[in-house]
């Protein structure tokens, strides 16, 4: 190398070394040690020893909480995440018309999304209040007992996935902006071929969006395996009635600051990262087969 490209080389490490740091001391070394960690008995109030795979064992194999919160988390993963999608894009075609005050409506639809979610679980705590409520105050209008909402096993999830459907304006943005790149030339050429409103939205826009379909299903099944929030608060950090809302993350959080058994939420989180990872990449693998990119590759 010459003096000059030495000099460049320096200089360039010295501008991204903040970010080199940052990497090594919050990212790197904190994945390796709950890695290490995994494999002890490590609590909080001092060192754990080693226990080779026997966290995973019991994890996998003798852990009845670990199994419903796997199940739980499965369920609102494979319910919630394709009714947010399909959710997100009828709100993206209906605002992507051009009517008057459209800017408007965008921003109404859009609001709940910024919304904190503590917030938001207060309030919705209220709206499914099987006594004073407002769902089950206009249901008992038309004469329908409501049930019991976030108090009932059978209802409890259900009730939590209608709350996560309030906030998909961030997907419905990301799907609006999409339908807007759709080149106008294909729908002319739609309409001359004799294709009319349902055939141009199979044929035309559906696989020109099926790129930030696929990113959106990606996100939204990464987001529902870390789903804490909301369950945390109308459970009161408990995962009841009957661990119906005892969701993966959750009974990580009680393992690790309930229990104080730091070994063994570790090696939940890893078991997590190995599930999320071998989704993703399953998803990557088969979206070859339905997702079209400009100039017509897959």
């Amino acid at each position: 190398m010459s003096r000059t490209q030495r000099r460049n080389l320096w200089l360039g490490l010295a501008f991204v070394s903040p970010w080199i740091v940052g990497f090594v001391l919050f990212l790197a070394f904190p994945m390796v040690q709950s890695l290490w960690y995994s494999f002890t008995d490590k609590n909080v109030m001092g060192a754990g020893g080693w226990v080779g795979l026997e966290n995973y064992r019991e994890l996998l194999l003798r852990d009845k909480l670990f199994r419903i919160s796997l199940y739980n988390t499965l369920y609102i993963t494979l319910l919630g995440v394709p009714l947010s999608l399909g959710l997100s894009l009828v709100l993206a075609l209906m605002l992507n018309l051009k009517v008057r005050g459209i800017s408007f409506y965008r921003t109404a639809f859009y609001i709940p999304s910024i919304v904190p979610a503590v917030a938001a679980s207060m309030l919705w705590m209220w709206v499914l209040n099987p006594r004073y409520g407002l769902i089950n105050d206009l249901l008992w209008r038309i004469g329908i007992k409501g049930p019991l909402w976030l108090g009932s096993p059978p209802w409890a999830k259900p009730a939590l996935i209608i709350m996560s459907l309030w906030g998909v304006g961030n997907t419905m943005l990301i799907y609006l902006s999409s339908l807007q790149d759709v080149p106008s030339q294909l729908y002319e050429a739609a309409e001359l071929d004799g294709a009319g409103v349902w055939s141009k939205f199979r044929h035309v826009t559906l696989p020109m969006i099926t790129p930030v379909t696929l990113f959106n299903l990606i996100m939204g099944i990464i987001n529902s395996f870390q789903y804490f929030t909301q369950a945390f608060i109308v459970s009161q950090g408990k995962g009841g009635p009957a661990n119906s809302t005892l969701f993966y993350t959750l009974y990580l959080y009680q393992k690790a600051f309930r229990d104080l058994q730091m070994g063994y939420a570790a090696a939940m989180g890893w078991i997590l990262f190995l599930i999320i990872l071998s989704l993703t990449l399953l998803i990557v693998r088969f979206s070859k087969s339905w997702v079209y990119y400009e100039g017509g590759e897959r």
